[in-house]
């Protein structure tokens, strides 16, 4: 404890002057410091609580800037101070000393932090903390494969919600949603923007989003250009709906070039139809009659038919020519559609165009056959070569001929190729000839080709059949 101060003893009616002074200037605040606290004190048998030292700092807290001190007042060189108002003030002191009296007795009693200047270390910086070096990473080598990093999503995307888009309807929410789960929709990270203006373009923007058919605009509850709910659409008037009826129906020229053009393809398509039964569907069906007549022939003669005067269409004997095999029925006449057309070879016998038959002792037997399409049996006759055998088969015998020459081309008028002595044949006296006559160029009637022959041999049937068709 302090010793009282004078003026307990000397009253307080003294002056200021008259005072004793105060003891060593900071002795109070020592003899204070020193007094026992029940609060801070140490408990018996412990040691002086360590100083509290500078709260540690965050690496990432804000340094607190220093604070500027005062500037000291200037000390007097004597151990007192005067004060304006006559008080003396002690100077300070490093020391805390008593004056004239030595060091304070109390000192080594006195907290370890006591007579530490608090200011200077409030103004003094703090040191701020140096983080660790990073360590650089390791070396990738060149051959191995480093993905690529996946960008950062963001936040899952969520629509806002205000007027327009609450009166759309929480399906609408979902919808939107959808493609944003998915991965599929639009950049989560855009915010899509809210309609701006008044009440009314926000009531247009929500109606333009619930129309059936329409786009949903931008920043109505979802990414733009998705279907928006379907709700009924306004009804055309009448000038719209004749506009689109108008629009719907054909101008004259598409119609016209449309109509030329199914005309076209239909005649196309019917020419290839009539190319293909010429060409192919004719031959099956002259094949087809002409094996049944040559059967019929034959079955004739088998029963011991009579021969007489044949009929227009009837057939009575069966040409061979070996060199071409063919084997084909001859009939009475060279009428295309009962004869020529069948598949069989027509005799000349009408009119001024009548020729011999081979049984005939004297005479030009003439025929006249197809070289295309129906059965065609007269294609190749321009293979033949002199000496080339053509046969002619009858009831009573087989008639052999040698193929003599041949006329590539003449005029359909030239009937004289046909008559007893031919013209330009080689014949130059009667005899018994044979003729065959049919069209050329192939797949025209324009002109005739004419292949003659002469009779080499008779030969009865009951002698059997020539060498020619034995071989």
């Amino acid at each position: 404890m302090t010793a009282l101060r004078p003026e307990h003893d000397a009253g307080y009616g003294a002056s200021y002057e008259q005072r004793e002074a105060y003891e060593e200037p900071g002795a109070f605040e020592a003899a204070v410091d020193g007094l026992a606290d029940p609060l801070n004190d140490p408990l018996p048998g412990q040691g002086a609580a360590p100083p509290p030292g500078p709260a540690p700092v965050s690496p990432t807290a804000p340094v607190a800037p220093a604070v500027p001190t005062a500037p000291t007042q200037p000390s007097s060189p004597g151990p007192w101070a005067a004060a304006g108002d006559g008080i003396s003030v002690p100077p300070p002191s490093a020391e805390r000393e008593w004056s004239g009296y030595g060091p304070y007795p109390h000192a080594a009693e006195a907290p370890a932090a006591y007579g530490q200047d608090w200011s200077a270390q409030a103004a003094a910086p703090e040191p701020v903390p140096v983080p660790p070096p990073v360590p650089a990473p390791a070396p990738v080598p060149a051959s191995a494969s480093v993905p690529a990093p996946r960008p950062d999503p963001g936040p899952p995307y969520v629509p806002v919600r205000d007027d327009a888009t609450a009166s759309a309807g929480g399906a609408e929410e979902a919808t939107a949603l959808l493609p944003t789960i998915s991965g599929t929709g639009p950049d989560p990270v855009a915010r899509p923007e809210p309609p701006t203006g008044g009440r009314a373009e926000r009531r247009k923007a929500a109606k333009g989003g619930r129309g059936r058919g329409r786009t949903r605009p931008p920043g109505a509850g979802g990414p733009a250009g998705a279907p928006a709910a379907s709700t009924p659409a306004r009804p055309l008037s009448r000038v719209e709906a004749r506009q689109a009826a108008r629009a719907l129906k054909d101008s004259p020229g598409v119609i016209l070039s449309r109509a030329v053009g199914e005309i076209f393809i239909s005649l196309g398509v019917l020419m290839l139809l009539f190319v293909t039964y010429q060409l192919w569907w004719t031959n099956i069906q002259a094949d087809l009659y002409a094996g049944k007549e040559k059967d019929k022939i034959q079955q004739g003669w088998a029963e011991g038919r009579q021969p007489g005067a044949f009929e227009p269409g009837q057939g009575f004997a069966i040409m061979h020519i070996p060199k071409l095999d063919v084997v084909v029925p001859i009939a009475e006449g060279i009428d295309k559609a009962k004869v020529l057309d069948r598949g069989m070879v027509g005799h000349y016998a009408e009119g001024r165009l009548k020729t011999a038959m081979p049984s005939d002792k004297q005479g030009n037997f003439a025929v006249a056959g197809h070289r295309n399409t129906h059965g065609e049996p007269f294609r190749y006759i321009n293979r033949l070569e002199p000496g080339d055998k053509i046969i002619v088969e009858t009831q009573d015998a087989y008639f052999t001929y040698d193929m003599a020459s041949i006329l590539p081309q003449t005029a359909p008028s030239n009937t004289g190729v046909i008559g007893p002595v031919p013209p330009g044949s080689g014949f130059s006296e009667p005899g018994r000839y044979i003729t065959l006559t049919t069209c050329t160029p192939e797949f025209t009637s324009t002109y005739r080709m004419i292949v003659w022959g002469k009779m080499v041999e008779e030969r009865p049937r009951d002698k059997g059949k020539p060498d020619a068709l034995v071989g």
